[in-house]
């Protein structure tokens, strides 16, 4: 089944069950997607839809710093629950040690062993191997711990 169809399954499955932060992260998420789709004129296919999907979980994950720092326990709560409903349509995240690999490789073959003037050009490749798979903070972080 395509992500769409799954989304919109899962969304009347929320709504039988009367599972509200599922049924109103669901419509937010399709929302998104029908806006980048009308927007773009273009049928998003599931690679695009795991793009809108990492964004959504971004966004929320970016939201969570703030909510702890202004103590909204309540909202840090429900935000934690929706980018667990999200990641349940993302394919699984690589783990830092498989990450270190691929860095490790894309660095050999582009000859480079260190020096921070190469991060660039080591992001960009390592990030075309890994997008969806990995959150870019950690990569950054995993190729500023290798070039140093």
């Amino acid at each position: 089944m395509a992500l769409k169809e799954q989304l919109m399954a899962d969304f009347k499955d929320a709504m039988k069950a009367r599972d509200e932060i599922a049924k109103n992260t669901i419509s937010l998420t399709r929302a998104a997607i029908k806006q980048y789709e009308v927007d773009n004129r273009e049928e998003l296919d599931d690679a695009g839809i795991i793009a809108i999907l990492s964004k959504q979980v971004k966004m929320r994950k970016d939201a969570l710093a703030d909510f702890e720092k202004a103590g909204r326990t309540d909202l840090v709560d429900a935000y934690n629950q929706e980018i667990e409903i999200l990641n349940r349509y993302l394919p699984e995240q690589l783990s830092r040690e498989k990450v270190l690999e691929i860095v490790k490789e894309t660095a050999a073959s582009l000859g480079i062993e260190g020096g921070k003037q190469n991060m660039g050009k080591l992001m960009g490749s390592v990030m075309g191997k890994v997008k969806g798979l990995a959150d870019g903070n950690l990569v950054k972080d995993v190729v500023m711990e290798f070039l140093s």
